[in-house]
């Protein structure tokens, strides 16, 4: 079966003036048609018989071509993506390819301009043509298996967008997670990919997420930066249980509570002092 917005692996049946004719029997069947690929993808190596690996699309003329390049997602898949170009019947996102890829004007979320990047869902339309949707969450997986995730288990993130409660996310391409505002240490922005945790498994199959990983874990890292600062700083610096969380993120990357956890370590190694108008290394 030959997947369309995906990679295939494909048996070269001819060579022409303008490229390679790839070609399956599931090809011939379905499409009724070898597919080219063209001459600036050609190289000596690749001779009549031999199979190679291209992604499957369409050109400018709506002709299914195979081509090497690599496209920045697949069928499938959630992407963030620049918009090229924008005209009444939708806009044009670059992905990768040398076509653009269509954003149908229905499948906007907003009047989007060129230059901005949005989130998207790859997908085949009704015609079998390759398009993206702003719509990602009804697209998203509404159960989480129950071996899936574990709790504390770092995940790959994309925010998608932001509540009363805090922010939506895409989990590892599949999932709809939520990060609460008071997990939050830093600025997040639309489309933003990063690493974070699981906090929580939910009755609904929603995910509860989390910046950094509970307990202990991490906090060593901290104690170094923490010295380092100090050193810099004369010995001293003015970080007391009253130093607002955003300050605590913007020396060390961390919420206030690893901080602490890190700074009772050094404390309890002696490498420390902890004074009412800051903390001295010893």
């Amino acid at each position: 079966m030959i997947k369309i917005g995906d990679y295939n692996r494909l048996k070269i049946a001819r060579k022409s003036d303008f490229g390679l004719f790839l070609q399956t029997q599931e090809l011939v069947q379905d499409f009724g048609q070898d597919i080219l690929l063209p001459k600036r993808f050609v190289t000596p190596e690749m001779e009549v018989g031999s199979e190679i690996e291209v992604f499957i699309s369409y050109d400018s003329e709506d002709r299914l071509v195979a081509t090497l390049e690599k496209p920045f997602a697949k069928i499938g898949e959630f992407a963030v993506l620049e918009v090229h170009s924008v005209n009444q019947i939708g806009a044009f996102l670059s992905w990768g390819l040398s076509k653009d890829l269509f954003l149908p004007y229905s499948e906007f979320l907003w009047d989007v301009k060129s230059g901005e990047k949005v989130v998207v869902y790859i997908y085949l339309d009704k015609t079998q043509r390759i398009a993206a949707t702003m719509r990602v969450e009804k697209r998203l997986k509404k159960v989480v298996e129950k071996e899936e995730y574990k709790i504390n288990q770092m995940v790959d993130l994309i925010l998608i967008d932001r509540t009363q409660l805090g922010y939506k996310a895409i989990v590892n391409q599949k999932h709809l997670g939520m990060l609460y505002t008071n997990q939050v240490f830093q600025k997040l922005t639309y489309g933003q990919k990063f690493s974070g945790y699981i906090g929580k498994i939910r009755d609904d199959g929603k995910l509860d997420l989390l910046m950094q990983s509970m307990g202990h874990h991490g906090a060593d890292d901290i104690g170094p930066k923490i010295l380092e600062l100090l050193k810099n700083n004369n010995g001293f610096y003015p970080l007391t249980d009253k130093t607002e969380p955003d300050e605590i993120y913007r020396l060390f990357g961390v919420s206030k509570k690893k901080f602490k956890i890190a700074l009772g370590q050094l404390y309890k190694n002696r490498q420390i002092k902890i004074e009412d108008n800051g903390i001295k290394i010893v």
